[in-house]
């Protein structure tokens, strides 16, 4: 009963990468836990809402899934200017894809500093004996930008959801910790006009007893 009372969060998560990573089937695994074959071209971007639980608190990811194509890169700040988080795609079959994922990050920061979570995705491990992106070299450039590295397989349904619970997980934290930084930076700026409202000392007095 005492969970009802907690107000849900809503994080905006925006999904970025070359064309053909898999950015689609991904959301649609993760939302609808539907697959298609068939590779869906994004026009610029859609969205889709997932309503999750973690630990009690309730939590609505409006997750925004934008077009690969490089015509439609310079569109990329309209949507993750204000996102919480980002999943960046690579297809772990094609080096380029990665590369891709490394431009993506470097914007990011540049943008928006530390203040976006950062989830690196190598998506197609159904298509493990043709992976051309080692795996020593993904994570150890997820560890350091300061981002969480995944595996995921959208046809197989592998590492889908906990890579999304994972990234919504590292956002209720971060949220937390602005909150706690908020709450003291607040408690500051009081403390300063208590101290400014206090009464100067009276001057010369004395006292007028024998």
């Amino acid at each position: 009963m005492a969970n009802s009372s907690i107000a849900a969060v809503s994080f905006k998560v925006v999904l970025l990468g070359k064309g053909c990573v898999g950015k689609t089937s991904l959301v649609l695994r993760y939302v609808e836990d539907k697959f298609n074959g068939k590779h869906i071209t994004t026009i610029q971007a859609s969205f889709l809402n997932k309503k999750i639980n973690i630990d009690g608190q309730r939590l609505t990811l409006a997750i925004w899934d934008t077009a690969g194509q490089e015509k439609f890169h310079a569109l990329g700040p309209i949507y993750y200017r204000s996102a919480n988080g980002a999943v960046l795609v690579y297809d772990i079959t094609d080096v380029d894809s990665f590369q891709k994922v490394k431009t993506w990050v470097k914007e990011l920061r540049k943008m928006l500093g530390r203040d976006m979570c950062l989830a690196i995705v190598g998506n197609k491990m159904d298509l493990e004996e043709e992976r051309q992106v080692p795996v020593e070299e993904a994570e150890e450039y997820a560890s350091k930008v300061g981002a969480t590295h995944w595996f995921t397989s959208a046809k197989l349904n592998q590492g889908v959801e906990e890579m999304f619970v994972g990234l919504a997980r590292d956002m209720l934290a971060k949220n937390a910790l602005a909150g706690t930084l908020s709450r003291q930076s607040s408690i500051r700026r009081n403390m300063l006009v208590v101290t400014d409202d206090e009464p100067a000392p009276a001057k010369g007095c004395c006292s007028s007893g024998a």
